[in-house]
């Protein structure tokens, strides 16, 4: 049975495998890495999993720098996928959305994704968001398919950085 769990360095090469599997290039969404994180080595891997908790704002003593709460999709020891939800409505969250999150090829068609965005939107609704921005590739059907199945209306087809982009909105509240 999945669960949802914040990051951490105890599933370094569960995550690892998970990455190598996605291949060089490939978006990871919901997973907040960024270029200049270093996840190959033991510390560079505890570096970007404490600025993940930082973000989210769970580390003791600190205000989060950007407001998003990052959580893996895991099975036992397995990293499955991760899923983000951003905070606000900056100029970032309109291009990306509050929402995103991505499957690992092998654990695809299982309805992960389903559920994790399920499981988000109750932690969403718990903030007291009243509705949430999701954005797919234009040619991601499964992820469009999963968005409608939880209520996204499509707002439009925009151009972003990334592609063209479907925009769908889901109330919350």
């Amino acid at each position: 049975m999945p669960e949802l769990i914040a990051p951490t360095v105890r599933l370094q090469s569960a995550w690892l495998e998970a990455h190598e599997e996605w291949g060089p290039g490939v978006h990871e969404d919901g997973f907040g890495l960024l270029p200049s994180d270093d996840v190959d080595s033991p510390n560079g891997f505890a570096a970007w999993v404490t600025r993940l908790a930082a973000e989210s704002g769970s580390v003791t003593g600190q205000a989060p720098q950007v407001s998003c709460i990052y959580r893996w999709i895991v099975e036992g020891d397995r990293v499955l996928g991760g899923i983000a939800l951003r905070h606000g409505l900056d100029d970032a969250v309109l291009e990306t959305g509050h929402i995103g999150y991505g499957i690992r090829p092998s654990a695809r068609r299982r309805g992960l994704a389903g559920w994790a965005l399920e499981q988000i939107l109750n932690e969403a609704r718990s903030l007291g968001l009243a509705r949430v921005l999701l954005v797919c590739a234009i040619d991601n059907v499964a992820s469009a398919k999963t968005i409608e199945r939880h209520g996204g209306v499509l707002e439009g087809v925009r151009d972003t950085r990334f592609g063209a982009a479907r925009c769908y909105w889901i109330k919350i509240q």
